[in-house]
């Protein structure tokens, strides 16, 4: 190691709770020994028993499950730390047509879907989407990742000489797609459009592409975005929008189409995207938009075009999903999880910091990044399992407990949650006053 390494390495021992994963990412050191610190870094609190990254799901992600912790340690948990805000990925009915596709079709598919990896299951799965979301002349670009959608529209949509504007909180593969494309990045504060206005009068010049991009539900934030003033904005302008739905696709809405749909712009917006790890249940996304647009996607999306296409396994369960989504049952597990959401957020009203949040992602915010890793190892071995995040994910000293909530969670167990949150409010000192 070097002496600037060896200072690093007393630093990361004296001063372990400080550090955490991203911090690594940021170059701490020029030499390569920065991975060493950051495998000591992870040994350290295994050693304090606070690793509590990582861990073990013995089974599906319902409701309760146990966990095997990276040292051994089992624990049994309420699970808020799971995207499966309808259940989907257990239902038994997905789980038969996953089973009967991957019994069709093979393990994989073995190819990129532009050469021989499109099956009539995928194109099955596209079909429903476009019966789900209804509108005319609209198609749907697959991707075997939610993160590729991102990185793949945005820069096969935009290139070099062309505008993304995007809002401040949007997630990192907007971040990382607008970068790939070449394009010029600005942003715009969180959901004001009086910002955004501003920023689209000095791109917007009849030639030149912008695109506008959001999420619907931040997830970051557990706030919804302001689709509706943004589409208004674009339309006024010229320019394009691209809505990810990953936190909001199947549920919100009347239907389930999304905030698109719930604010009334559904019909409006260029690049609709979702995410099928999340509502779905399954892995993968998708972009749902004008069937020139999709075309045109399909080859000069990379990220696309160089990956194998999604596993029939998957692809089979989520049309039988998106069935299910447009059912009674999804209007009735829809109906439920905004119900166990609102009656979670009354349980912590008024006794801690609930942010802005009004969806499924219920935000804690507990401020002091210091307090992350104590937190969580308390958490967790309290018996809830949560998702923590603090700077450089959120602004520093705005470190947040995310909890999402499911359709499939039962008062009970919301009570036992809430009763935990507020014992670790009570420990770690972020009760309100």
């Amino acid at each position: 190691m070097s002496t600037t390494d060896e200072v690093m390495s007393k630093h990361l021992q004296d001063h372990f709770s400080e550090y955490t994963y991203d911090m690594f990412m940021m170059n701490m050191s020029s030499e390569l020994e920065e991975m060493d610190l950051f495998s000591e870094w992870v040994e350290i609190l295994n050693k304090k028993n606070l690793y509590t990254f990582e861990a073990i799901r013995s089974a599906a992600q319902k409701t309760e499950i146990d966990l095997t912790r990276q040292n051994g340690e089992k624990v049994h948990i309420i699970n808020l730390s799971s995207y499966n805000y309808l259940g989907f990925s257990y239902h038994p009915e997905v789980i038969a047509a996953a089973q009967e596709a991957v019994g069709k079709y093979g393990l994989g598919a073995s190819s990129s879907p532009v050469i021989s990896g499109t099956y009539s299951i995928h194109k099955q799965l596209e079909q429903a989407l476009e019966k789900f979301f209804g509108l005319p002349d609209r198609g749907v670009s697959l991707f075997t990742a939610g993160y590729s959608v991102n990185l793949g529209a945005i820069s096969a949509f935009i290139k070099p000489g062309n505008y993304v504007i995007m809002d401040e909180a949007s997630h990192m593969s907007i971040i990382e797609g607008a970068k790939l494309s070449g394009g010029e990045i600005l942003y715009f504060k969180h959901n004001n459009m009086d910002h955004l206005e501003e920023l689209l009068k000095k791109t917007c010049d009849g030639f030149t592409r912008v695109l506008i991009c959001m999420e619907g539900v931040y997830s970051g934030d557990g706030d919804y975005g302001n689709v509706k003033g943004v589409v208004k904005l674009a339309k006024q302008y010229g320019a394009y929008t691209l809505v990810d739905e990953a936190h909001s696709a199947l549920i919100a809405g009347e239907n389930g189409r999304g905030v698109c749909e719930e604010q009334g712009v559904l019909e409006d917006v260029d690049l609709y995207v979702m995410t099928f790890s999340k509502a779905f249940g399954g892995v993968g996304g998708g972009v749902y938009g004008k069937k020139s647009i999709i075309n045109y996607m399909n080859w000069y999306a990379k990220c696309r075009m160089f990956s194998c296409a999604l596993d029939p396994a998957v692809t089979g369960g989520m049309t039988k999903v998106v069935e299910l989504a447009g059912s009674e049952i999804g209007m009735a597990r829809r109906n439920k999880l905004k119900s166990n959401a609102s009656y979670f957020r009354k349980l912590l009203s008024g006794k801690v910091n609930l942010g802005e949040c009004d969806s499924w992602v219920v935000i804690v915010n507990f401020g002091n990044e210091s307090k992350t890793l104590q937190l969580n190892d308390y958490l967790q071995k309290t018996g809830l399992d949560t998702s923590i995040i603090q700077f450089p994910a959120v602004p520093k000293g705005e470190a947040r407990i995310r909890m999402f909530i499911t359709s499939e969670h039962s008062e009970e167990q919301l009570n036992k949650a809430a009763d935990i949150i507020l014992k670790a409010a009570d420990k770690f000192d972020f009760l309100k006053k």
